[in-house]
């Protein structure tokens, strides 16, 4: 029984090497395995420029006046008026790029000393660089005496207001 024995530990300790080595040899072809392919990295891309902003138009100046050249502004800038005075209100715009055309509304709403509205007009225009546009109200009989205001807005939005009075 022992030779019986010994075979069996002679079987078992063959067997356990056998396992051994092919548990070895599968780690060594796995060591030896070349790495798994990747794709390579995307070259990297230009990015693409950011698109230019859209030409905006801005009113730089109201100056009121009661009277007005060719160029479209006042001829001598004033606060206070006569109840008969044509009263003018020239309205400087400028473009952020001289050569865009840009299609604005200007409104001037011109009002009484207690916001009671006494005129109110408004433009379709085309911006393009520096320009003046200009707005008057009148009144053959005369403006009562008091404090009067106009309201400039491009596009909907009040940008410049000038205090003025009637006398």
């Amino acid at each position: 029984m022992t030779r019986k024995t010994l075979n069996i530990a002679i079987a078992a300790a063959l067997f356990g090497s056998l396992a051994l080595v092919g548990c070895k040899k599968k780690q060594d072809d796995a060591a030896m395995a070349p790495p798994a392919t990747t794709e390579p990295a995307p070259a990297p891309t230009t990015p693409e420029p950011a698109p230019a902003p859209a030409a905006a138009a801005s009113v730089t100046a109201v100056d009121l006046g009661n009277a007005i050249g060719a160029d479209m502004k006042v001829a001598a800038p004033s606060t206070t008026f006569a109840p008969k005075d044509t009263i003018y209100a020239s309205v400087a715009t400028s473009t952020s790029d001289a050569t865009a055309s840009i299609p604005s509304k200007l409104t001037a709403k011109w009002s009484f000393e207690d916001g009671q509205v006494v005129n109110e007009e408004s433009r379709d225009v085309s911006l393009s660089g520096a320009g003046n546009t200009e707005f008057h109200i009148n009144k053959p009989d005369g403006f009562p005496a008091g404090k009067y205001k106009v309201e400039i807005s491009l596009d909907g939005n009040v940008v410049q207001s000038k205090d003025f009075e009637v006398k």
